[in-house]
């Protein structure tokens, strides 16, 4: 079966055109250019990996439970559907839930992969284009990834969500080349990393905990390269310019608190539409994915230099403006040492079971010897 045909709701085209504008920029300078930016993209080099070994696609995923997150995480839990669902309800809503977060992961990377690679042509600075073109293998791993985990654990997959799409839209059609930076690197990524997070943090589930660990340790670079390379041309641009920035990253705030809510799930559960609104705004989940979400746009946002009144506003009225002050290094760093860490107890794990297996089987090879008859015997 197509991918396209597993969707839950008709995605429409299976083609979305986005007109492209601005220019392709070549860069005759060869030069080593920014220390630091040629330092990430020799770690972006280093730290490539193969989805398809690196992940152990045997684990099975439970259908009815693909994620392991607590009934808390449900937005109906606590209301009068959730106490009308049977188990087998309670199962396929967790499954779709599974398959409309998910499926916002894949389509967010395959619109950072093309953002990537808009970077590669636009950047006006070489050591810019060369980091770029590694997170552009790196967006076509995750979202390789994340395709064959909706395609063969799941089954089912939901079309983007309206509010992704107006952001992934509004970032490419802009005929700035830092635009793709500030929606991607900054807004989209900030975003995926928090959705991320909070599901590698809460699933007890080792496959979904894989994927989302070792996709996280790519997207610490991601955004580290963003602030580096948005940092320092912002502080060459006149404050009208920088107000035109900031509206952007107004706008796509609020586009995606609203992006969160999911309640297209609750809609093929029979839910009216302005009914499973209520029901989603109220859920303390939601609450807490939003805290999360701006924990690490607010700071990066601040720290490239956008920081005025009108956003600070916006900041205030969203309720995440003391979040400006977050450690995002710090939370960059966790990150990619949860993927370490993750790695070296699996390897671990595998080192143990595979001494246990040769132990076994030389003991059992002794045993079988120690019955098997002499030469000596066999002739007597």
């Amino acid at each position: 079966m197509s991918t396209y045909e597993r969707y839950a709701t008709d995605p429409g085209d299976p083609v979305w055109q986005v007109p492209a504008a601005g220019s392709a920029r070549f860069n005759w300078d060869y030069d080593d250019g920014r220390d630091r930016l040629l330092a990430l993209y020799q770690k972006g080099k280093d730290k490539q990996w193969d989805g398809q070994r690196r992940i152990d696609w045997g684990l099975e995923v439970d259908p009815c439970d693909p994620l392991g997150l607590p009934d808390e995480a449900m937005s109906l839990y606590g209301t009068p559907y959730w106490d009308k669902f049977t188990d087998k309800d309670k199962g396929e809503l967790r499954l779709h839930s599974a398959s409309w977060q998910f499926s916002q992961f894949l389509h967010g990377e395959q619109g950072a992969m093309v953002c990537a690679a808009r970077i590669v042509q636009c950047a006006p600075d070489l050591d810019a284009k060369f980091y770029s073109a590694t997170q552009t293998m790196d967006e076509a791993r995750h979202a390789e990834i994340y395709a064959r985990f909706l395609q063969e654990k799941i089954g089912l997959l939901y079309p983007v969500n309206d509010s992704l799409q107006s952001l992934l839209g509004d970032t490419l059609a802009d005929s700035r080349w830092d635009m793709p930076y500030l929606g991607m690197q900054v807004l989209i990524e900030g975003l995926a990393l928090a959705a991320f997070g909070l599901i590698r943090d809460l699933t007890d589930k080792p496959l979904p905990k894989q994927i989302l660990a070792y996709v996280m340790q790519d997207e610490a670079r991601h955004v580290a390269f963003g602030r580096m390379a948005l940092r320092d041309h912002y502080r060459r641009l006149s404050d009208a310019e920088l107000r035109e920035r900031e509206e952007f990253v107004i706008e796509g705030c609020y586009l995606m608190r609203d992006r969160l809510r999911g309640t297209e799930v609750l809609e093929n559960f029979g839910i009216p539409s302005a009914e499973a609104g209520r029901i989603t705004e109220g859920s303390p989940q939601l609450q807490l994915f939003r805290q999360l979400l701006f924990s690490r746009i607010v700071p990066c946002v601040k720290d490239i230099g956008l920081w005025g009144e009108r956003l600070q506003r916006a900041y205030v009225d969203l309720g995440v403006f003391e979040m400006g002050d977050h450690n995002l290094d710090l939370l960059m760093t966790q990150d990619e040492e949860i993927a370490d860490r993750l790695d070296a107890e699996r390897f671990a794990t595998e080192e143990r079971e595979r001494v246990a297996e040769v132990a076994a089987a030389i003991e059992a090879g002794g045993t079988e010897e120690g019955r098997r008859p002499s030469s000596r015997e066999g002739a007597d």
